[in-house]
């Protein structure tokens, strides 16, 4: 029996697929119809069997030399890409792994684009959209959180809890046709409460799933906080701090900080991007001006501010204005009073904030790292389905809204309007993993209700 699959492209490609520099190994990958004769002509050897590294001399196109390798025979439909794959593990080095895929090339490949093995592995149906996502963020995460969140995803974690909503949408969908176009078949009589508890039941997991991957936003790209709080209160110094080397200049000079500093750093298992802010004050300057109006992007853009204030000296009108911006955010916040080591001037009772955190910047910082820790470890757990997109969380927005759009025309049985809204709901959840069919409706309504007899 003949295992090979139709591809949807007869060119065979070839990429370098380890990172430019020198190291110990590289990888030249190769995927497509001529991958084992390209493998075959580089080795002058007859054959490859698949799944067995295989120690081989191989050559140029004018036979000689240009390394001993590990060649790798994947045959298609066991690969990655669905196609046949030959992986070369050459010698590091740019120079090596850049004759071989120039040879790969003169003998019939084409330098592959831009995720372009990916695309075939999606194409041929070996993973789907989650899976495909999962592997970019992969590539570039930066945390532990990160990695394992992703390799979830990559499991199938997410393209499950899609499924199941979709075959949910499938069966609403069918029975409502049903109902429309064929009104004299017998249909079980419970099959209105049904579709109800489904419906309840597919709002409460994507309103969970969403609002728990809004709160794990940064756990792909790393949490970001935003330290603020009026000139002179110890920004820079907290961000020094932090740091441990001197990122920014510190100075008794209102207004030293005049945009904001991005630097990233490790926190437990997170990796955190900490903003110095601003002085956020009423200002003459126009340069500084610019500066507050990015102070106040950078909160808006965070997840966790750090707000602080001065304990030597009274509560005045820059509080209140660092105050009036917390109120009208919904981020997580931390509230610490700064040169606790002077004489205190502030009365705490102004800020009107609980677990306020009192801070010697020069001395120790542990009590806010601490903080800091147990908000992400506590709101940013891994084991929940999480989006890692904004184009994932669009869809499920709008999956959600349908679905409570469809409620009023179920209660008044308008079934096509009712329709309408599921088809567009099941359109939105299936862009997630993989485009919807309408074949897909039909095979279930002629399924599931025996329709035709």
């Amino acid at each position: 029996m003949n295992t090979e699959i139709n591809l949807h492209s007869t060119d065979t490609i070839v990429a370098i697929a380890t990172a430019n520099g020198v190291g110990s190994i590289s990888i030249v990958r190769v995927s497509g119809s001529k991958a084992l004769d390209i493998a075959t002509s580089l080795s002058l050897k007859d054959s490859f069997k698949p799944r067995l590294a295989t120690l081989s001399k191989i050559y140029d196109t004018n036979q000689e030399l240009l390394d001993e390798v590990l060649v790798i025979y994947f045959k298609n439909p066991h690969s990655f890409t669905g196609e046949d794959i030959v992986e070369f593990q050459c010698h590091g080095g740019i120079a090596i792994s850049n004759l071989i895929l120039e040879n790969c090339i003169k003998l019939g490949a084409r330098l592959a684009n831009p995720g372009e093995f990916s695309k075939r592995a999606f194409l041929n149906g070996k993973i789907d959209l989650t899976q495909a996502l999962a592997i970019s963020k992969l590539i570039e995460a930066k945390s532990e959180d990160a990695v394992k969140l992703l390799a979830k995803q990559l499991k199938g974690d997410l393209k499950n809890f899609v499924d199941d909503i979709r075959e949910d949408l499938l069966f609403i969908l069918a029975y409502t046709e049903v109902n429309i176009d064929y009104a004299e078949e017998d249909l079980p009589e419970d099959i209105y409460q049904s579709i109800t508890q489904k419906l309840t039941s597919i709002e409460v997991k994507l309103q969970n799933t969403l609002e728990a991957s809004k709160r794990r936003d940064g756990l792909i790209d790393g949490f970001k906080i935003a330290i603020v709080g009026k000139p002179n209160v110890g920004k820079s110094s907290l961000l020094n701090k932090l740091l441990n080397f001197n990122r920014a200049i510190v100075s008794d000079i209102a207004g030293t900080t005049r945009d904001t500093i991005e630097e990233s750093i490790k926190i437990g298992t997170h990796i955190i991007k900490i903003v110095d802010t601003a002085g956020i004050r009423e200002a003459d300057n126009e340069i500084e001006k610019i500066g507050i109006e990015r102070s106040k992007e950078a909160i808006d853009e965070s997840d966790i501010i750090i707000a602080l204030f001065d304990s030597s000296k009274p509560f005045d009108s820059e509080d209140k204005q660092i105050l009036e911006l917390l109120e009208n955010s919904d981020k997580e916040k931390i509230i610490a009073i700064t040169k606790t080591d002077l004489e205190k001037k502030l009365d705490i009772s102004d800020i009107n904030y609980d677990n306020i955190l009192e801070l010697n910047i020069k001395k120790d910082i542990n009590i806010l790292l601490n903080k800091i820790e147990n908000i992400l470890d506590h709101n940013n757990s891994t084991d929940d389905i999480t989006l890692i997109s904004k184009q994932q969380i669009f869809e499920v927005e709008e999956t959600l809204q349908n679905i409570k759009l469809s409620t009023m025309p179920l209660e008044s049985m308008e079934l096509e309007f009712f329709a309408y809204h599921i088809k567009e709901a099941l359109e939105h959840i299936s862009n997630i993993t993989r485009p919807y069919e309408h074949t897909q409706m039909l095979d279930v309504m002629f399924g599931e209700f025996c329709l035709g007899k």
